[in-house]
């Protein structure tokens, strides 16, 4: 299903006058070029937890894997509701992305499928996958994937200081 680009919005309170706003196309392509993402979750409690992981955009939502049993995946059984950034932690160049939405369980095995080949074409046979009964299966035994469809993102532009935001309709 193709979704239309979100319109960007420039926020002036958090812009430099010189700022320009960041296209949804320049945020696409350094959403599917950047190696390493940083996932906000809840846990049970309502605490936050963040880790790093790779992870894949693809057919406009942003793909990750993990163990059934490590932190995240657990944190994603009581609350879907997640963050996810990528950057540069350069503080005068770049662009850092975040987008906010619901991490959903992907089990349908041709998608995954397409998940499990783009991991391979971006990172390397180290993260090749095979599929089976709805989930990755790999060196470490069976990893869960989910995605997720962003609800809003924000792009932070760094030099001439810029904060976009992207409001997606789903």
């Amino acid at each position: 299903m193709q979704h239309a680009d979100p319109v960007p919005e420039l926020d002036p309170r958090f812009s430099s006058s010189d700022a320009a706003v960041t296209e949804w196309s320049e945020a696409r392509r350094e959403l599917e070029e950047a190696e390493v993402f940083w996932l906000s979750t809840v846990r049970p409690g309502g605490g936050p937890q963040v880790t790093p992981l790779i992870a894949l955009w693809l057919e406009e939502a942003l793909y990750f894997c993990t163990g059934p049993t490590e932190r995240k995946a657990k944190n994603l059984e009581h609350n879907t509701n997640c963050v996810v950034t990528t950057g540069s932690n350069a503080l005068n160049e770049g662009l850092d992305l975040m987008l906010e939405g619901r991490a959903e369980r992907v089990t349908d095995d041709d998608q995954l499928r397409r998940i499990a080949d783009g991991y391979e074409s971006k990172y390397g046979p180290d993260w090749h996958f095979d599929v089976r009964d709805g989930a990755f299966q790999g060196d470490g035994g069976e990893a869960l994937v989910f995605g997720i469809a962003p609800t809003t993102g924000f792009g932070f532009r760094k030099g001439a200081y810029g904060q976009t935001r992207w409001r997606f309709r789903r």
